[in-house]
Parts: C-alpha cells; sequence; structure tokens
C-alpha cells in the first residue's frame, strides 16, 4: 500500500467619478498588464526555494484527514484536487500537497473546480471574476501536463462520481469555514469510495485555522499571538508546482467559457468592472503597484477614503488568486524602508483576516445576531423600540436615497467599483443599523448589500466586518445611546475630522435625498 500523507471601477479614471480613493487609477491598471516583472520574481524565488514539493519540508500540519482511509490503494489511476476557495495554480499549498501525492505513488495529477450555476448573493459580477480566474488556471495546469475539468452542478453528486468513473485514488479540497463549502465537503466525503482518502489542506490562511486555535477567539488582542508565534514555522517561501512527469489517460473535456457564462442563473444587472483584471497575473500586477506606489503612506493614509493609500488585493484574496502568504513575503522586504506600514498591513492581512476565519469556523451564527456576545444580544434588544429619526427600505438604501450624502457616496462607490474604502465600509454598515427597524433587518440589509455588490462579498471578512459594526464583535461596550446601545457609534462630524468628506463626495456624486 502506499501511504497518503496524513495529516476570500466600473468606470475608467478619465470619466466623472475618478477611482483614485480606495480603487487603482487607470494609471495602476497599467501594472495589471505590465507585471511581468513581479510574475517573473516570484517564478524564481520559488525555483531557489525548491526543485519541487518532494524538495521541500510540507508542514504536514496543513493538512487534516476527513476520510476514514489514510491511504492511496494500489492499481489508482490519478490523484485529484479539488479546487474551490483558491482558484490559483502557483503558491497553492492544497494543489502542491495533491502534486507531492501524486509524484510519490507515480500517478497523474487532476484539477477539478464544480461550478454550481448560483450562489448566495452573488451575481454576474462575481461570477465573471471567477470564471476569468479558472481559465488563467486551466491555462497553466495544461502546460503543466496536469488535467484541468471544470464539473457543474451538485457537488456532493459529481465529485464521487468523477472519482469513481476514473479510478481516483485520493482526494485533496481547500478549506473555507462558511457553511455552504462546508457542507459541499461534508456531503463529497460521504459520498466517496471508502478506500479513497479525502484531505483538506488550509492553503488561504498562512497558519491553518486549526493550527491557530481550537476555541472561538474573543478579539484581536486574544488571537494575535497564537498566530504570530505560528509565522516562523508557516511563514515560508512556496517550491513550485511543476510539470507533472505522469500524463493522465484522458484528456479533460473541451470548455467553453463563453457558454459557461451563458448557462449561469444568476442576476446580470450588476455586471463586471473593468478596474480590476481577475486571475493571478492581474493580482501580482496589483500587488507590485500596492508595494512601488502605495505601501509607503498605508500607515498613515489607509484611513482616509480621498487617498489611494490601500493595497486594492482584497477582490483577489477573496476569490483565491493570489496567496495572502505571497504578498505578505513581497511587503516584508521592505520591512526596513517602510516599517510602520509593513507591520499595519501584516495585522490586518494576517492577523485581522485570520481572526475573521477563526470566528466563522468556530460561529455557527457568524452572519447572524444569535452569533453576538451576550451583551451585545442584550443592549440591542434593549433599544429595540427606541425611535428612529429616519427609517429606510432595502430598496432606498441600495439606491443611495438617504439624507447623508457621505453614506449615498460610499453606496454608490460599492455598486460602481464592486468595493468600498474599508473605513467607510464601517460608517455604512453603522448607519444601516441606525436607518432599519430593528437590528436583524440591519445586519441582513448590510450583508445583502455587500454580498451583492463587493467583489470579495460572502467572505468572512464581510460577515466580520458587519458583525462588528452592528454586533460589536470582536470590540467591547461603549457609551451608551439611543438604538446602538453599547454599539460602537460612528457619526458623519466624526468623519469630517478625518478626512474632506466634501471631496468624497463630489468624486461619486453622493446626493442629499429629501423625502417628498
Amino acid at each position: 500500500m502506499k501511504k497518503a500523507a496524513p495529516s476570500t471601477s466600473a468606470e475608467p479614471a478619465t470619466k466623472r467619478h475618478k477611482p483614485n480613493g480606495s480603487s487603482e487609477t487607470a494609471t495602476d491598471k497599467v501594472d495589471a498588464a505590465g507585471s511581468e516583472d513581479y510574475v517573473a520574481l516570484f517564478k524564481a524565488d520559488r525555483k531557489a526555494t525548491a526543485k519541487s514539493i518532494l524538495d521541500f519540508d510540507f508542514k504536514k500540519k496543513r493538512v487534516r484527514v476527513l476520510s476514514d482511509a489514510k491511504e492511496i490503494a494500489e492499481g489508482k489511476a490519478g490523484v485529484l484536487y479539488w479546487m474551490s476557495r483558491d482558484v490559483r495554480v502557483q503558491d497553492n499549498w492544497a494543489l502542491l500537497f495533491a502534486q507531492k501525492l501524486a509524484l510519490k505513488n507515480d500517478l497523474p495529477l487532476h484539477v477539478c473546480f464544480n461550478l454550481v450555476p448560483k450562489f448566495l448573493d452573488a451575481t454576474i459580477r462575481h461570477f465573471k471574476f471567477l470564471l476569468k480566474g479558472l481559465e488563467e488556471v486551466a491555462d497553466e495546469c495544461r502546460k503543466l501536463n496536469i488535467q484541468f475539468h471544470l464539473l457543474r452542478g451538485v457537488a456532493a453528486s459529481n465529485v464521487p462520481a468523477f472519482v469513481k468513473k476514473h479510478n481516483i485514488g485520493g482526494v485533496v479540497c481547500d478549506f473555507s469555514p462558511l457553511r455552504v463549502p462546508m457542507q459541499w465537503v461534508d456531503g463529497v466525503q460521504k459520498a466517496l469510495p471508502m478506500e479513497v482518502p479525502l484531505c483538506q489542506v488550509d492553503a488561504h490562511n498562512i497558519v491553518p485555522v486549526w493550527v491557530t486555535s481550537d476555541k472561538l477567539e474573543y478579539a484581536a488582542r486574544t488571537i494575535r499571538n497564537k498566530v504570530n508565534n505560528n509565522l516562523p514555522t508557516y511563514l515560508t517561501p512556496f517550491p513550485p508546482v511543476v510539470k507533472h512527469p505522469f500524463a493522465a489517460s484522458f484528456d479533460a473535456d473541451p470548455i467553453n467559457w463563453t457558454k459557461v457564462v451563458d448557462t449561469l442563473e444568476v442576476d446580470r444587472s450588476v455586471d463586471a468592472v473593468d478596474w480590476a483584471t481577475p486571475g493571478y497575473v492581474g493580482a501580482v500586477g496589483t500587488l507590485q503597484s500596492f508595494v512601488e506606489r502605495r505601501l509607503a503612506k498605508f500607515s498613515g493614509k489607509r484611513n482616509d477614503p480621498t487617498q489611494n493609500a490601500l493595497s486594492n488585493l482584497a477582490p483577489w484574496f477573496h476569490f483565491g488568486h493570489i496567496s495572502v502568504q505571497r504578498a505578505i513575503l513581497a511587503v516584508k522586504k521592505y520591512g526596513k524602508r517602510h516599517g510602520d506600514s509593513v507591520a499595519a498591513f501584516c495585522e490586518e492581512a494576517i492577523v485581522r483576516r485570520e481572526l475573521s476565519d477563526n470566528f466563522c469556523f468556530h460561529n455557527a451564527n457568524y452572519d447572524n445576531l444569535a452569533g453576538a456576545y451576550e451583551w451585545a444580544r442584550k443592549t440591542l434588544n434593549d433599544h429595540r423600540k427606541d425611535k428612529r429619526t429616519w427609517c429606510y427600505t432595502r430598496q432606498e438604501l441600495e439606491a443611495a436615497e438617504t439624507h447623508d450624502d457621505l453614506w449615498n457616496a460610499a453606496q454608490l462607490q460599492m455598486v460602481r467599483e464592486a468595493k468600498m474604502h474599508g473605513f467607510l465600509r464601517m460608517y455604512w454598515a453603522k448607519k444601516i443599523l441606525e436607518w432599519t427597524r430593528t437590528p436583524e433587518e440591519a445586519l441582513e440589509t448590510a450583508i445583502y448589500l455587500n454580498d451583492r455588490y463587493s467583489l470579495d462579498g460572502r467572505d468572512p471578512n464581510g460577515y466580520v466586518g458587519c458583525m462588528w459594526s452592528i454586533a460589536g464583535i470582536h470590540d467591547q461596550g461603549w457609551k451608551e445611546r439611543d438604538i446602538f446601545g453599547k454599539i460602537r457609534y460612528m457619526n458623519y462630524d466624526g468623519c469630517k475630522r478625518k478626512f474632506d468628506v466634501n471631496a468624497f463626495v463630489m468624486r461619486y456624486g453622493g446626493k442629499v435625498h429629501k423625502r417628498k
């Protein structure tokens, strides 16, 4: 028996609403097309790290075996990586582990992605971004002698059927803490042949979520040391996914990507944006422009929506088109030159992001008030019947038709550019709490709007961001006031003290709307 190793601008910059605050500008877009330097740099880095995954000290704790079967049986015809959250070839611990198993067992390597025609509140905007990344993955797999298969429908049926039909010996999947992807994995695990091992690899977090903590962490201060103490072990360079030496006995079915888009059962009224180029190469271009142009001011200006100081990497992180670990390795090289900015970026991209995964993994109610702390539920309930000076419907909020021109401008930014500046997203969500009938309605509305328009919607960071703003997750009680109770409060005047509100409002055409 051969052993299987155990163990998240709709308009160009020349138009009126120039996205030079939190989004890429036309100048930055050039980097997505001209990012060959960093693509080549990262390729050279992988080559210098190891010849292949077989020559690399792979950390087995990145993997957990979900099946009773632990070994790949004799006579099998391949290893399958079922890709889901991490849509990339290189810098992907799950694909690297799958290649490790295939090489150890002298077997061909296959990659599949199971596409569902509808997913939560995702629109054609999100699916186009995903599919362009998958098209790039398919091309790269072909060059590496790895067959890429696009499955469509129910994963619990499709993946086991593929395994049985093609005599696959072992399956590797990546990790998401969200309930629907976890249900997919559970369904596949139950339907796989008993002799086929299913291994899950956390390829999204730098420190695997099950290594960081075995419980729900209360706040950043309780998880920070647990994450940082593990970085010397897990924050390593990547070896390459190499051209696979064992050819499959059959070819993957050809994919007509245009027809795939046409078959989706999604809302097509929210279309793609042009500032964000999907896929690994586009992600590397955005990373390069951040390091070279925006990192220097990240520490001091990242909370100012009128400044172009953010990484803008959230869409590519969400879809797994680039590894957060790769971004951290690139940014940390500038530690001596931009120490404060590097530290701030690492805090947000590592500690805060991995805190979000911890919350969703250990709290089944990560997207509703049942998942809030007891103090927060009590204070919101105590103020449930407080008078609302303003009360808006979901339709009014979606259309950016409130009395607050700053809030309207932030909503318009999200609708047009598929992203909202992080500081304003907090203000935006808290105002939804203030302007809706109940805390439950506020949370549902904030999540709906974020998931519908933001490219990084349906993500642990998004759920935790809404829960922090509306339900006090990872926060503390503050001075009690109407509607909010002890939930942290934000207001228009506070924003005016932090940045030029008028400049932001003018950029996106936010207006004060008065009810007739």
